[in-house]
């Protein structure tokens, strides 16, 4: 999501010169992001192997890392995030601005490829495909959110800075105008998604499933409210106070928050819903 969001931010948000330097402020992070990337998606397949063998007998077991990858929904989802982590080191070997274009196209396919294995799999026929189109609108627009929130917590001290201010008013209201969308189809097909899963409103809370699912949804509107509250009283603030302290804050709980979502999915999207 980091990869996604950051990258679209410097390729289509931030003004050419900014953009080259946020992006060096940023490339220690997007070479961690890579290996994080490139090292978990190693794992998982045989991980996946242990989990649904008997044990780490069967991590490494090439009868068993085949029949996953050839009968099952992770095995394809795990040959679609290879090829995408594959595009991801192909991207770090490129120069210039055309290198967060690449990464942010391969942030994209690995982030859209989450869908293959994801709850989606349990419709069948045109439900399956749209469950997964749904699915992978949900990841874009939460990850050009989310993730754009670290360039942009680069880009406001630049704010006070006159060689970069008018660069840096440019890319925030892009951010800003884009940011409107991309809560809007958060939103949308979050609540599509609870539809096609749940079926109703997630109350059920004996369910670990609907339970984590409500706290995600809590923590989402805390999100969006803070969302609002920097767009729509902080910065005007600044007019009349140019502290960047309140709203720098607010940001980083905003990533905060953020992770604390990313956690909760990553525990309930491998439970039963119902």
């Amino acid at each position: 999501m980091f990869l996604w969001g950051a990258s679209a931010y410097i390729c289509w948000a931030a003004p050419a010169d900014l953009a080259a330097q946020v992006s060096r402020r940023l490339r220690h992070w997007d070479s961690f992001a890579v290996l994080l990337v490139i090292g978990t998606t190693a794992a998982f397949l045989p991980l996946r192997a242990a989990t649904i063998g008997e044990g780490w007998g069967d991590a490494l077991a090439p009868q068993m890392l085949q029949s996953i990858l050839t009968l099952t929904n992770a095995g394809q989802a795990w040959i679609a995030q290879a090829g995408a982590a594959g595009l991801l080191i192909a991207s770090c070997l490129t120069t210039g601005r055309f290198r967060y274009r690449a990464l942010s196209i391969s942030a994209g396919l690995l982030l859209s490829s989450l869908t293959i294995s994801g709850h989606a799999a349990m419709n069948s026929g045109w439900l399956r495909t749209m469950h997964r189109l749904n699915d992978g609108l949900h990841l874009l627009s939460g990850g050009a959110w989310l993730g754009a929130l670290v360039p942009v917590v680069v880009t406001l001290p630049m704010l006070h800075n006159a060689r970069w201010q008018q660069d840096a008013r440019t890319a925030l209201m892009r951010f800003s105008t884009a940011g409107h969308v991309a809560v809007a189809l958060v939103l949308t097909t979050g609540i599509i998604n609870t539809i096609l899963i749940v079926g109703s409103a997630p109350l059920d809370w004996q369910f670990d499933y609907q339970l984590l699912l409500s706290i995600k949804i809590l923590i989402v509107f805390a999100l969006v409210t803070l969302a609002i509250t920097n767009r729509y009283v902080l910065v005007p603030r600044l007019a009349r106070n140019p502290s960047l302290q309140p709203l720098q804050c607010a940001t980083a709980a905003e990533i905060v928050l953020g992770f604390a979502v990313l956690g909760l999915v990553s525990v309930f999207g491998t439970l039963q819903p119902t």
